[in-house]
């Protein structure tokens, strides 16, 4: 479910001085491939929804997208009035208060669109915060047609409610002030019968203070059961961003896992490689994710280098004709022009860099040293040429200045035959240069990249990643699959950190990228770089395509969201009643648990050993039924601290008068000081995770 934009985001054109202009052309629904939903009376579907007292109305738009439905709602229809009409105008425009209301739209108009078109979903996917107000209208309709309270129909909500934070960066979350939020959702509060501060509560963390702002990625954490960043970097970032929401539980025990992106094989395949792998895996093996990717070490190197070519050859020319167009369209003539006839060459290692254009992403890094990348660029013996495309936010200056240094260097006539930028970035660029390039260049900086797909399109076209290690490639990289941009280690000092960078891409380029493509001492073809495209090929395909992230998401967050929300909305929500109501007792009682008391030998382990360790645990009003007790034990660091601990339960011996006493056992896994720790966490059948309460007691 999403909007329809009637402008979509904009077209990008550059003027002379390189600075981006933006255009909003009006798109047409009527010659889209869309159809209008209809209803059985032959009339438009269409959904409503209040924004501050207002009624504004959303057709629905089916988008079939392979075997997918997509319904797009559209707010440009006659019962509206001018400013309801406008809410679906375009991506990302207008302030915070028409974002608002595009989320409104998309989160409870999403829910009652699905319902008008006959669907009845079990799980809930909200991508980043956009669509997070969807929970609210699941939350007021339990809450008037099933008669549970406030606290109950949360429980039902986030059962089936999966949600994922697609940002590493705060300031990138959407937060709105709580004048905004009461103007817009007052009533709302007063038909679930909680207070406007019970309401918003929903959106901040138990440290912010009575005027904190709504934030969206809060709630979409607060109304899910599971959640997720986009890699697994990514959701080691997000678990310290929201460590906050969770402040007694372990950082690395946050409830946020991780499903790391990818990328539609047959859209992001290239017809040079499609044809090579066509002939070494089985029929139709891009639809049914049937690829054999070891088969690709099987590939003759002179074949798997004719594909490479024929792709570069594709690349050079595409970019002679945009450039051609970009030169003419700013004023110049035909004779004027004709120098983009020449650039680029199809024999030479060709760079790529797409992507949108923010600070963070870093563009213009390879501009650090112009001197060094000009001797690169006109090598007379091993040359490289760049070509580079992608758009800035519109509001977002520095982007755009970022794309304007490019733009200048790239007018240079010393280089300007091995270094474009191309404008108006989109999917038919992207395709062209994820394909036709030698290597795909990203250099974020770390660790503000969630997650980065345009170096998985270009890793299925043997194209070789040379990436910061941030997003997807912090966890892919092996050494062999392609070069990493410098370490792991980030500083605080962003100057330094980008011309420590900088060094490392311009000595990985000269000292190792460079001399590998051109070295062929047997002929035409690079044996070693062939080499390196196999590995890539071979260790990526298989992780970057989105047919493994949709089984991912559906092994490891939808099935297990299905199974419990059925679970909990079974018998009339009687589960869901009776969860609420533990909760709340658990939360009441937890002050009065404590470990009093923990015995067990602290000494220097032999390998294998086995220990008993008992302990004593004040319940209080809690059964043993309510809580686990767990014994972590594991080698001991140098702070004294447990080293990856491993987790065994304890079991209750005897219990009286409000106290039990624990025991459990563990064998020492290493030599050497090893060491436990005891600590209680409340315990159900149905929560989503251990942690899902936050509530830890430790010894």
């Amino acid at each position: 479910v999403g909007l329809l934009y009637r402008e979509g985001y904009f077209r990008q054109h550059l003027n002379a001085d390189g600075w981006q202009q933006e255009r909003y052309p009006a798109l047409d629904p009527h010659a889209m491939p869309l159809s209008l939903m209809r209803g059985d009376d032959g009339a438009p579907l269409q959904i409503e929804v209040d924004l501050a007292g207002i009624s504004c109305s959303a057709q629905i738009w089916l988008a079939q997208v392979g075997r997918i439905p997509l319904l797009l709602l559209d707010c440009d229809v006659e019962a509206n009035g001018p400013d309801e009409r406008g809410v679906t105008n375009r991506l990302y425009g207008g302030g915070s208060e028409h974002r608002l209301r595009q989320e409104i739209v998309l989160g409870v108009g999403g829910v009652r669109a699905l319902e008008a078109a006959g669907y009845d979903a079990d799980v809930f996917h909200s991508n980043e915060g956009h669509a997070g107000f969807m929970s609210f209208e699941r939350i007021r309709r339990l809450v008037g047609d099933a008669g549970v309270t406030f606290e109950e129909a949360i429980e039902a909500v986030r059962a089936g409610t999966v949600f994922t934070t697609h940002t590493p960066v705060p300031a990138g979350i959407d937060v709105y002030d709580a004048t905004t939020m009461e103007h817009y959702f007052a009533r709302l509060a007063e038909e679930l019968g909680i207070t406007f501060t019970e309401l918003m509560a929903l959106g901040r963390t138990p440290t912010d203070d009575a005027e904190a702002g709504f934030n969206m990625a809060v709630m979409g954490f607060r109304l899910s059961g599971k959640s997720n960043g986009v890699s697994k970097l990514h959701g080691y970032v997000s678990r310290s961003i929201f460590a906050p929401l969770w402040p007694a539980v372990p950082e690395d025990e946050i409830p946020i896992g991780s499903v790391t992106n990818g990328v539609h094989l047959p859209t992001w395949l290239g017809p040079e490689m499609a044809e090579v792998l066509d002939r070494r895996f089985p029929p139709e093996w891009a639809e049914s994710g049937g690829g054999r990717w070891d088969r690709v070490q099987q590939i003759p190197d002179a074949e798997l280098w004719r594909a490479r070519d024929r792709a570069r050859e594709r690349l050079v020319y595409f970019v002679r004709e945009r450039l051609r167009g970009q030169v003419m369209e700013r004023g110049a003539s035909e004779s004027e022009a004709g120098w983009t006839d020449d650039v680029f060459d199809p024999g030479v290692l060709t760079i790529g860099f797409a992507r949108r254009f923010a600070p963070y992403k870093r563009g213009t890094l390879l501009l650090s040293d112009v001197e060094r990348l000009k001797r690169l660029l006109t090598s007379g013996d091993r040359p490289i040429q760049v070509v580079l495309a992608g758009k800035a936010h519109p509001l977002d200056d520095p982007g755009k200045e970022l794309i304007r240094q490019l733009v200048h260097f790239a007018a240079d006539p010393e280089v300007r035959g091995r270094f474009a930028f191309i404008e108006d970035y989109d999917m038919e660029v992207a395709r062209v240069l994820t394909s036709g390039s030698d290597v795909w260049l990203n250099n974020p900086r770390r660790p503000m990249e969630a997650s980065g797909t345009s170096g998985m399109k270009a890793a299925l076209n043997g194209v070789i990643n040379v990436s910061v290690l941030d997003g997807w490639w912090d966890e892919c990289y092996d050494g062999r699959n392609g070069w990493a941009i410098g370490t792991v280690d980030t500083f605080s000092d962003h100057d330094y950190q980008d011309r420590v960078e900088a060094s490392a891409l311009y000595d990985l380029l000269e000292r190792d990228v460079v001399p590998r493509f051109y070295d062929r001492p047997e002929g035409p073809v690079p044996r070693r770089w062939i080499e390196r495209v196999k590995t890539s090929v071979e260790t990526l395909g298989p992780f970057v395509t989105a047919d493994r992230m949709v089984r991912d998401y559906v092994t490891d967050l939808y099935e297990p969201a299905a199974a419990l929300e059925k679970a909990l909305t079974a018998d009339g929500l009687k589960p869901t009643r009776e969860l609420a109501a533990w909760k709340a007792r658990v939360r009441s009682a937890w002050s009065e648990i404590k470990v009093l008391n923990v015995e067990g030998a602290i000494a220097p382990a032999e390998l294998g050993e086995a220990r008993v360790v008992s302990a004593t645990v004040r319940t209080g009003e809690l059964s043993t039924d309510d809580i686990l007790v767990q014994l972590a034990h594991g080698p001991v660091g140098a702070n004294g601290e447990l080293v990856q601990p491993s987790m065994g339960e304890m079991i209750a011996t005897h219990c009286a008068d409000g106290t039990c006493t624990y025991e459990g056992s563990f064998d020492a896994t290493s030599p050497g000081l090893y060491g436990f720790a005891v600590r209680v966490l409340p315990s159900h059948p149905s929560l989503s995770s251990q942690m899902d309460l936050g509530l830890v007691a430790w010894a």
